[in-house]
């Protein structure tokens, strides 16, 4: 094939032809038969001279009175002109004075067999070069890990993982594992203590009782929520927060961390107490949220309720600002998610009074509604 031309397909045909006949029979019927069969266009010498058929290779074995063998055409058209040149070849019945028959075998697509070629050796090449970085690589990592681990400490019998500023510090942030406690220190959190399985030890219960403020921060799984459970249940907690559904805290991004426990940290920090748990005036709340979580929790989905505590309507989380523009009538609105400024707009707008979910987002200006999470009404 010229250079110009680019093979793209191999097209392979059998053939059988009752009598000898050498190869340049078998060529000479291939040009000869499928001669203006498929119009000026498509024969195969006006292909081969605009580039888009290359040589055509036949291979012949004769026996005492037949010939057979295989031919082999490459071509850089399309797949449609390679299907009517076979289909065109098919239809030589005689090469010679002899009967014959031709059967295409397939058509290959040369392409692919090089993007395989160029995926193995790509393989090849990744493992090649991988090797000899790897060790790097785990270097910086050891040395990030190692700077981070070297400022953690333990804390009670049980050597329970905790940065150092939980020593010192008024409040503390449990959380679940040794991995929490290095992410919590990554955001510059260094008052945090780990519990390390789902029964409570002894010495937590202690430290607990000797800071002004604790908070539980969990992973925003299953699991998370039982070991909040169970944590309630043996020491008095000031905030309960979990990562986003589904994350866990070690997968958190610093900046995520900030967002979640700043505003904990400034009330602190300022002096503000911390918010009462199920306090008598949200009893009537906690009832209600309690009635709904069960069949709310980890659907993320919104259930709109009216005065009498009926339900209006029931969609995702992702749809439930659009649908408050055009619904009215509504008192409650409860959420399996985060309770964002754009949402407490379109619950204003709505003329909704009480907005509840897992978590309320940094919102700016006071909404003039009601706003409470699960936690704060005792509700897991």
């Amino acid at each position: 094939m010229p250079q110009s031309g680019i093979v793209k397909y191999h097209v392979k045909l059998a053939y059988e032809v009752d009598g000898l006949v050498e190869r340049a029979d078998i060529i000479g019927a291939i040009f000869g038969q499928t001669e203006g069969l498929l119009g000026p266009e498509m024969n195969l010498n006006e292909l081969q001279r605009v580039s888009k058929v290359g040589r055509i290779e036949v291979n012949a074995k004769s026996t005492s009175n037949t010939t057979s063998g295989d031919a082999l055409i490459p071509m850089s058209t399309d797949i449609d002109t390679c299907a009517l040149i076979a289909a065109g070849i098919e239809s030589i019945d005689k090469v010679g004075p002899f009967d014959c028959s031709f059967k295409l075998e397939a058509i290959d697509d040369v392409r692919a067999s090089k993007k395989d070629d160029i995926v193995k050796r790509a393989k090849e090449i990744k493992q090649k070069w991988a090797t000899k970085t790897v060790s790097e690589g785990e270097s910086m990592l050891n040395d990030v890990h190692q700077g981070e681990s070297k400022k953690l400490s333990t804390y009670g019998p049980s050597k329970l993982t905790c940065s150092p500023g939980v020593f010192d510090s008024k409040w503390i942030i449990l959380v679940e594992g040794r991995a929490d406690v290095i992410n919590l220190l990554r955001a510059g959190y260094d008052n945090v203590l780990a519990i390390e399985g789902a029964k409570i030890d002894e010495s937590i219960k202690k430290l607990c009782g000797e800071k002004e403020t604790v908070v539980a921060f969990l992973d925003g799984d299953r699991a998370g929520g039982f070991i909040l459970k169970e944590l309630k249940s043996v020491v008095v907690l000031d905030y309960e927060l979990q990562a986003d559904t589904g994350v866990e805290v070690e997968e958190l991004t610093p900046q995520r961390i900030d967002e979640i426990l700043s505003p904990i940290a400034d009330e602190i920090k300022n002096g503000k107490p911390a918010p009462e748990l199920k306090s008598e005036d949200d009893k009537p709340l906690a009832e209600l949220a309690s009635t709904v979580f069960s069949n709310l929790n980890e659907t993320l989905e919104a259930v709109a309720l009216d005065d009498a505590k009926s339900e209006i309507f029931r969609v995702p989380i992702s749809e439930i600002v659009s649908k408050l523009s055009s619904q009215s009538g509504i008192k409650y609105l409860i959420l399996d998610g985060i309770i964002t400024q754009r949402l407490l707009e379109g619950a204003k707008n709505a003329g909704i009074e009480c907005v509840i979910g897992h978590r309320v987002a940094k919102v700016s200006g006071d909404s003039g509604l009601t706003l409470k999470t699960f936690g704060d009404l005792g509700v897991s």
